[in-house]
């Protein structure tokens, strides 16, 4: 990849990548950059063909939901599975995101909800849209019954 996303940990980058590893099925480590104290100082990991730097940085700086992993999902089970393993010791945030225990925010997206909120009928995807507001985690069958104007 050309760009890659690089994320600042604060002592505990080997355990969230082990954590995110856990959490994606289709996931690999790639690498481990030796510390000076024989902690992991960062680690380069793979998740769904994404690859990400993470890196024992310090106190310095912390994660704000500023920048979130968008993960598509293609079905209810999905977005249950992702949302209860990632919220584990994190914040629930309203329209789908939230932030796990190590404070990086993720939206946990149905990809059926991309397809509502851009539907040429204005007002499918404005109902659409007021049901995703009102919700934490999102439903994909009450996205779908507020789209079809039921």
């Amino acid at each position: 990849n050309k760009i890659t996303p690089f994320l600042w940990f604060d002592g505990n980058a080997e355990e969230a990548t082990n954590f995110y590893l856990s959490v994606f099925k289709n996931s690999k480590r790639l690498s481990v950059m030796p510390g000076p104290d024989g902690k992991a100082m960062g680690t380069t990991f793979e998740i769904e063909g994404q690859t990400f730097h993470a890196l024992n940085g310090g106190p310095q700086y912390k994660f704000t939901p500023a920048i979130s992993l968008f993960v598509k999902c293609q079905t209810q089970a999905e977005i249950d599975d992702y949302w209860a393993k990632l919220l584990a010791g994190g914040k629930e945030q309203q329209c789908g995101w939230l932030t796990d225990k190590y404070g990086v925010s993720w939206q946990i997206v149905p990809t059926v909800l991309g397809e509502m909120l851009q539907d040429k009928d204005a007002a499918k995807s404005q109902r659409a849209m007021q049901a995703m507001m009102k919700m934490v985690k999102l439903d994909i069958a009450a996205l779908k019954k507020a789209y079809d104007g039921k």
